[in-house]
């Protein structure tokens, strides 16, 4: 079995993404499942061709991205993806859409086909903090989240597919004037492998 994990590059004020920190730090093998790691860009138009270039060359059996989310204060295992981009921030393209559609055949919103209740079981009886989300937001995470399950609904991919969103990590707090929920890189390696391991 083949499991194809991504994190984003650093956006905003930040000069690193502890999505792809945590992504990078994954074993290349867990069980029987073989992972393959790569980093998607926070540009909103440009997340979506290198998902279709990674699920060409890797074909993978399971596909999760995985984001950062400021203020959070557990790992996200998201549901549901919507059909809009909306940015407070520009990407790091310099666009930034208001209420713009990601695929303009698609349909208001899919749901993830990870089986989360299973794995939002596996995180607490490790006593992770977790919680099932019902809004990916509407920056990057959510468009790459909402391509994927896009692609496995309208263009019949035989794939499962989600998105998790971690906290920020301790040293992200260093460029900000506010005090915001941090969980340590080691904790969300962890998260992620647990994961991995119930899929």
């Amino acid at each position: 079995m083949k499991l194809l994990i991504t994190g984003f590059d650093a956006f905003g004020i930040d000069k690193i993404n502890p999505s792809f920190q945590a992504v990078q730090l994954l074993p290349d093998k867990i069980g029987n499942i073989e992972i393959i790691k790569a980093v998607l860009p926070t540009k909103f138009i440009e997340v979506k061709e290198v998902i279709d270039k990674l699920l060409k060359e890797v074909k993978p059996d399971y596909f999760i991205a995985v984001g950062q989310a400021e203020g959070r204060d557990h790992i996200a295992l998201e549901k549901v993806a919507i059909n809009l981009m909306t940015a407070r921030i520009i990407d790091n393209a310099g666009y930034q859409p208001t209420d713009k559609p990601i695929e303009a055949d698609g349909q208001t919103a899919y749901f993830s086909n990870l089986p989360l209740n299973k794995l939002l079981k596996a995180l607490k009886a490790k006593d992770i903090p977790s919680k099932i989300s019902y809004s990916a937001g509407v920056f990057v995470c959510n468009t790459s989240f909402y391509h994927l399950m896009y692609l496995i609904n309208e263009k019949k991919l035989d794939l499962k597919a989600g998105f998790i969103h971690i906290p920020l990590i301790p040293k992200q707090l260093d460029i900000r004037d506010k005090i915001v929920y941090t969980m340590e890189l080691a904790e969300i390696v962890k998260a992620l492998k647990i994961v991995i391991n119930n899929l």
